[in-house]
C-alpha cells in the first residue's frame, strides 16, 4: 500500500519502534505521511501523539517531521535531530537517553511496556519469506520479535548487493537462561544473514526509494590532527612497553572529524591488518579497508556522507568480504566488548580534573545527544580514550572544568583524556595526582591558572583530601557561562 495508507494505520499513543542507526536504514516514507496526518489532527484541536524508539539517531525524515509535527510523548534511546533536539530542551516532549547496549534487553524486561507496531526498512523480501536487512540493524531483530504488528518500508535505492553482509544472531535469552555469546573474533559469523518475522503481523509493505541522508561531518582541522598526534604517540609507546603489539586490539570509534582524523593517522602511521570492533562505519572506515589498515570491521551501521554511500555502492562487493553488520545488542555487547579487548575512542562535551566525562548535556540540562554507545565501550574496553579540543565557543568554553556539569562517564571507566593539548594517561593514579597530570596536559592554557589555583585552594580547604573540591566554586564555572556566555577569567 501507500505510504499514507500504512501512516493512518498508527493510531495515537502507540509505542512504535523504528529501524535507523545514525541516518542509515530508517523508513523513508511513512514517517513523513504519519507527521502529515498529525499535523491535520493538530489543526483540527486533536492530540496525536506517540512514543518512538530506535536503534539510535535517524534523520530529518523521521526525527525531524516528527519532532516539528509535535508528534512525540516520548524518544529514546539516541538523537542528534536539532527539531528534536529543541522540543527536547524546552520541555514539550520527554527524552530517555539509555546506553545502546540496554535498549532491547530492557525492551525485553517489558520496561517500556508493549511495542504496539514496528516499522522496519529492508532491502528486500525473500522468497520463503525473510527480510534481507538494510544499512543498518539497530534493534530491527527485538523490533519485529517483539511488536504487534509490523509494517515494512522495501527501499529500492539500498543496495541488493548488500544482502549476505549481516549477521543476525537469535541466541540471546532472559535471565536465568542467559548463554555465552559465542564470538571471539570481529570477523566471526555466530547468525543467519536474514531477519525472521511473522508475516502474520505484517500490515503493511510500502516500496520506496530514498538514500540514507546524513549531516555531513566538518572536514579534518588543525586541532583534530593533533588530537590524532598524541593518540598515536600514545599507542606506539604502548606498544614499547609490550601492553600491546603492532596488530593492536579491535578499534571502536566514533564519528566526527576528530574521529576521522584518528582513522587517517592510522593508516598514516604505517599500522596494517588492524580490526574494527565498532558501532558505524564512517568514510574513514572505507578508506582503511581499501589501504589494508584495516582487514575486517564489524558495526551495527553505516554512516556514510554522500561520497562514502557512492564510493561503498560502486565497491560493495569487495566490501561485503570484509564488513559484517550485527544487531546493535551484539555490537554493543559489554561481554563481548570485554572478551576482544577493544579499544574505545570517543568524543566529549568536557571533562573535569578527576577525569569524570560529560558527554551530553551542556552546563548540565541543555542535552545535545545521547550517551549512544560509548559508556558501553568505555566501561568494558581494554582502553577507555575520550577525545575533544580544550575548548569551545572560540575559546569562552573550556572543555576542562573543576566539576562536569553533567556525569556519563564516572572517573573509574575514564583512562585517557586528549585535547590538542596533549594527552592525560589517569591509569593507576589517585583523585590528586590525576587532577595535576588533567590540568598540565590537557587544559588550554587561557585556562589553566584558574584550574591550577582552584585545586591548590580545593586541597588546602576543602572538607576531605581524597577527591578535593569547593562545591559551591566548582559549580560557579557552569553559572558563569549561563549568565555570561564566557567562562573566561576577567582581564
Amino acid at each position: 500500500m501507500s505510504a499514507e495508507q500504512a501512516a493512518a494505520l498508527v493510531q495515537p499513543g502507540m509505542t512504535v519502534a523504528m529501524s535507523g542507526f545514525t541516518g542509515a536504514g530508517y523508513p523513508k516514507a511513512v514517517p513523513g505521511a504519519l507527521a502529515a496526518h498529525m499535523q491535520k489532527a493538530h489543526d483540527a484541536g486533536q492530540d496525536y501523539k506517540i512514543n518512538v524508539l530506535t536503534g539510535a539517531s535517524t534523520a530529518p525524515e523521521l526525527d525531524g517531521v516528527l519532532a516539528r509535527a509535535d508528534g512525540m510523548n516520548l524518544r529514546l534511546p539516541y538523537m542528534s535531530d536539532p527539531d528534536l533536539r529543541r522540543r527536547i530542551n524546552s520541555g514539550d516532549m520527554e527524552y530517555m537517553d539509555i546506553h545502546l547496549s540496554h535498549v532491547a534487553q530492557h525492551a525485553w524486561f517489558g520496561f517500556y511496556g508493549k511495542i504496539d507496531l514496528a516499522i522496519v526498512e529492508v532491502v528486500g523480501i525473500t522468497s520463503d519469506g525473510q527480510l534481507i536487512p538494510s544499512s543498518s540493524v539497530g534493534n530491527n531483530k527485538t523490533w519485529l520479535e517483539m511488536a504487534d504488528k509490523i509494517i515494512i518500508e522495501v527501499n529500492e535505492d539500498q543496495s541488493a548487493a548488500m544482502e549476505g553482509m549481516h549477521d543476525i544472531y537469535y541466541g540471546t535469552a532472559l535471565p536465568p537462561h542467559r548463554k555465552p555469546i559465542q564470538l571471539t573474533n570481529a570477523n566471526q559469523r555466530i547468525g543467519q544473514p536474514y531477519l525472521d518475522v511473522d508475516i502474520s503481523k505484517v500490515i503493511a509493505v510500502v516500496e520506496t526509494k530514498g538514500q540514507d541522508r546524513l549531516s555531513p561531518f566538518a572536514p579534518v582541522d588543525e586541532t583534530s590532527e593533533k588530537i590524532a598526534d598524541h593518540l598515536l604517540g600514545f599507542l606506539d609507546h604502548e606498544i614499547r612497553a609490550g601492553r600491546l603489539n603492532e596488530k593492536l586490539l579491535p578499534i571502536q570509534s566514533g564519528v566526527g572529524n576528530i574521529a576521522n582524523a584518528v582513522l587517517a593517522g592510522l593508516s598514516r602511521g604505517g599500522y596494517r591488518g588492524l580490526q574494527s570492533y565498532t558501532e558505524v562505519i564512517q568514510d574513514g572506515m572505507l578508506e582503511l579497508i581499501k589501504d589494508g589498515t584495516l582487514e575486517f570491521a564489524s558495526a551495527t551501521s553505516f554512516s556514510l556522507s554522500e561520497e562514502g554511500i557512492a564510493e561503498f555502492n560502486r565497491n560493495v562487493e569487495f566490501y561485503r568480504e570484509r564488513i559484517l553488520l550485527r544487531p546493535q545488542e551484539i555490537s554493543n555487547h559489554p561481554e563481548i566488548i570485554r572478551r576482544l579487548g577493544c579499544i574505545a575512542l570517543n568524543g566529549m562535551i568536557e571533562a573535569d580534573i578527576y577525569g569524570n566525562v560529560n558527554s551530553t548535556n551542556v552546563v548540565g540540562s541543555h542535552v545535545m545527544n545521547g550517551i549512544g554507545g560509548s559508556g558501553d565501550f568505555a566501561r568494558n574496553g581494554y582502553l577507555s580514550v575520550f577525545m575533544s579540543p580544550s575548548t569551545a565557543k572560540g575559546g569562552k568554553i573550556s572543555g576542562i572544568v573543576p566539576m562536569a556539569s553533567h556525569v556519563d562517564h564516572t572517573e573509574h571507566d575514564t583512562m585517557i583524556l586528549i585535547t590538542e593539548q596533549g594527552l592525560a594517561d589517569l591509569r593507576g593514579k589517585s583523585p590528586k595526582q590525576r587532577a595535576q597530570i588533567v590540568i598540565d596536559n590537557c587544559a588550554h592554557p587561557d585556562f589553566r591558572p584558574m584550574l591550577q589555583d582552584y585545586v591548590d585552594r580545593a586541597q588546602r580547604d576543602s572538607y576531605a583530601k581524597h577527591t578535593p573540591h569547593l562545591l559551591g566554586e566548582a559549580l560557579s564555572w557552569h553559572q558563569r557561562y549561563v549568565e555570561t556566555g564566557d567562562m573566561r577569567p576577567a582581564t
